[in-house]
């Protein structure tokens, strides 16, 4: 496990860990930025190849309802803007009018925004609940992230963003870098809302690396009618290692909605990548009525485009696909491939965040590129009725390859769970959760192993392990999935906790769960973390190690400097 909440570079304080066991091993501990890790060791033999055990991840949900997290200093960034009065009405949601849902809150679905009653939240609890090693800007409300790429050595995220306010709106592109991908520096906005094809929001999009050096820059743009169109962007100086300006193309939009498709359900188009027949793919998701659906263009310049006579995929019943997302994987390997990587011991991954349920979904299958058809190799987890990217709090991921490393890393935003209001008050929302590089899972050829990149690991402080407990052990459900153990596996699972997020992975991150957590007694000095298990029938012996974690900085570039 990792956590601690300190500022960037302060000295690390830190109270002592009393551990208190008892027969359903109560673990307690005061918290703020920290990484924990616990291999279960000696579990009883498998009843099956391939057993399904409750997830541990969702024990960890324990952390973000008990854990309630952390000791320290506050974290680094902006402070939060004074709370006011003491209970307010929740402001009506906004972006549903614009074909696009703001909060993103699955758990407020069905119930009426403006009912909401804000708690009484001060100061302090709004400073605490602000992360110190996960990425956000400084103030104000962020997206999902668009167009991840690597280029001249460093790691670029743009992301949506509302430069003016801490809700929904006016969505921009905010732009910044890393050398890591832990420690950020922030640049100026890499694309406003300035033409009419955008002028109601730039949206989400991806890059493209042609083989000639040059990017191309999709993304989905809202126009005066709120009608959503394809447009194209470049940077001005590609030499630019920073890509500080950004060029929109004079033919934009360089796509419109097809017949059929409505206005509002025409966006996020993917990275592209190139067929045996020398064309450019993209995918941009759609519906058809309650049919999900994979939209396909082939182009060979980026402006004009063939739209295919078939899906990609689709799937009844899954409602509109937003931020679809397709890549390959190696069947035997751990390192990830480019977007055009096709062939013999290759499978490909189609993903898609379901607008109706605001939940990732994704499924491993084949792809023939000649015919540009996707096929599930489990009908039964199809995209949208099966595994998930995430079993807690996350949606709008995106991955990128990673030339220099040779890897995929995924993005994903997490949302906030309070109420709009409450976002005004301390003057930001949302945030990206820690990369992940993602595998095909080798052992069950079915699902995808998430890891928090290596670099995270950097933060560490100081260790401290802890062994000896002997409980009886069945893991229950109270969040989340069943994770398949295979064979002679030993129970293992990872947590990253940083005051208000919690991201789990268990068994090598064959199974995530993310969540956010808001106390109100339980910050600062007062946090603690209490790890239950309430098994029967069996014994285990449990080892823990916990990092204390340093913060990292995220602060504006120094272009003065430049």
């Amino acid at each position: 496990m990792e956590t601690r909440s300190t500022a960037a570079f302060d000295p690390p304080t830190i109270n002592p860990y009393p551990l208190f066991l008892n027969p359903i091993f109560s673990f307690l501990l005061p918290l703020s930025q920290m990484a924990v890790e616990t291999p279960l060791l000696d579990p009883p033999p498998p009843a099956t190849r391939r057993q399904q055990c409750g997830l541990i991840l969702s024990s960890l949900l324990i952390f973000s309802v008990g854990l309630l997290t952390f000791s320290g200093h506050r974290s680094q960034q902006s402070p939060p803007i004074s709370p006011g009065a003491d209970h307010h009405r929740t402001p009506p949601a906004r972006g549903v009018r614009e074909g696009v849902s703001a909060k993103s809150s699955p758990g407020f679905v069905g119930e009426e925004e403006e009912e909401r009653v804000s708690y009484n939240w001060t100061n302090a609890m709004f400073t605490w609940q602000r992360t110190a090693y996960h990425f956000q800007p400084q103030r104000n409300w962020m997206n999902g992230c668009a167009g991840p790429l690597y280029h001249k050595g460093w790691y670029h995220i743009f992301y949506q963003y509302n430069p003016d306010s801490a809700v929904w709106g006016n969505i921009t592109w905010g732009h910044a870098v890393s050398r890591d991908l832990i420690h950020w520096l922030l640049l100026p906005l890499a694309l406003v809302p300035d033409r009419w094809y955008d002028v109601n929001g730039v949206w989400t999009g991806s890059a493209t690396r042609h083989p000639d050096g040059n990017i191309y820059m999709l993304y989905t743009g809202s126009t005066g009618n709120l009608t959503q169109v394809q447009n194209l962007a470049h940077p001005a100086d590609p030499s630019d290692p920073l890509l500080l300006n950004w060029v929109k193309n004079p033919a934009n939009p360089v796509l419109l909605p097809p017949p059929g498709i409505g206005p509002k359900d025409f966006r996020d188009p993917t990275t592209a990548w190139l067929g045996p027949d020398g064309l450019w793919r993209v995918a941009i998701g759609s519906r058809m009525e309650k049919l999900g659906i994979t939209l396909v263009y082939k182009t060979r310049d980026f402006l004009s485009y063939e739209l295919l006579d078939h899906y990609l995929h689709s799937v009844p019943g899954t409602g509109m696909w937003e931020c679809v997302d397709f890549f390959p994987v190696a069947v035997n390997g751990t390192k990830g491939l480019d977007t055009s990587a096709a062939g013999e011991g290759i499978k490909h991954v189609l993903k898609a965040s379901l607008d109706d349920t605001k939940l990732d979904h994704f499924a491993v299958g084949t792809y023939d590129p000649v015919e540009d058809l996707w096929t599930p190799d489990d009908p039964k987890n199809d995209v949208g009725i099966g595994l998930k990217y995430d079993y807690g709090r996350y949606y709008a991921s995106k991955t990128f390859y990673d030339q220099e490393k040779q890897r995929r890393i995924l993005w994903g935003w997490i949302n906030e769970t309070d109420t709009e209001f409450d976002d005004l008050k301390k003057g930001w929302a949302s945030l990206q959760t820690i990369p992940r590089t993602v595998v095909l899972d080798g052992r069950t050829g079915a699902d995808l192993l998430q890891w928090p990149v290596e670099e995270i690991e950097s933060l560490r402080l100081r260790s401290y392990c802890f062994e000896s407990s002997l409980a009886p052990d069945v893991f229950k459900v109270v969040y989340g999935s069943s994770i398949p153990v295979v064979g002679d596996e030993k129970l293992q699972m990872r947590v990253l906790v940083d005051h208000s997020i919690v991201e789990s992975f268990g068994q090598g991150g064959r199974r995530v769960i993310s969540s956010r957590v808001y106390p109100t007694k339980a910050i600062y000095g007062d946090a603690r973390l209490f790890l239950f298990n309430n098994a029967t029938d069996v014994n285990v012996k449990v080892k823990l190690k916990i990092w204390e974690m340093n913060s990292a900085f995220i602060r504006p570039y120094p272009l003065d400097q430049l």
